[in-house]
Order: structure tokens, then C-alpha cells, then sequence
């Protein structure tokens, strides 16, 4: 069996494939919820890091750059920040 994960056994592959079709379709979205929460909160700080002077304003345009691209994010923004 191929796996789709060089760092992952294809058997503890196999389970997790498993655990997630057993899943009922609210359980799915929840994971997903809270996947996009902490890569909103990953890139955030991040944002934050390379930022540090940066107004909450600021960080929310520049986020918003980085999660809807430049073009956007003008167009929803403007040049706020």
C-alpha cells in the first residue's frame, strides 16, 4: 500500500483513512474548524513576530493580505491599516 505520508507507517495510515470515514459528518467539520482556527492563529503570530510595532488594525489587513491576496484585500479593506 502507497501511503501518503513518508513520516507515517501505512498501517497507522490505514486506522486514521479508517477514523476519519467512521466519523459522523459534525465531527469532520469540527476538526476542520479547528484546524483553520490554529492556522489563523499560526500565521497571526507570525504576523505579530515579523510586525511588532504593528497597530491590531495593521495585523488584521496584513492578514488579510496573506488570506485573500493583495487584490482582495484592497477591495474589502481599502488602505486601512
Amino acid at each position: 500500500m502507497n501511503t501518503l505520508y513518508s513520516d507515517t507507517s501505512p498501517e497507522a495510515e490505514a486506522l486514521q483513512i479508517e477514523l476519519i470515514r467512521q466519523m459522523p459528518p459534525w465531527k469532520k467539520m469540527a476538526v476542520v474548524e479547528s484546524l483553520n482556527a490554529t492556522v489563523k492563529a499560526l500565521a497571526l503570530g507570525e504576523i505579530r513576530r515579523r510586525h511588532p510595532d504593528a497597530t491590531p488594525a495593521q495585523i488584521r489587513r496584513l492578514w488579510a493580505e496573506r488570506a485573500l491576496g493583495a487584490e482582495l484585500a484592497q477591495k474589502v479593506y481599502g488602505d486601512a491599516g
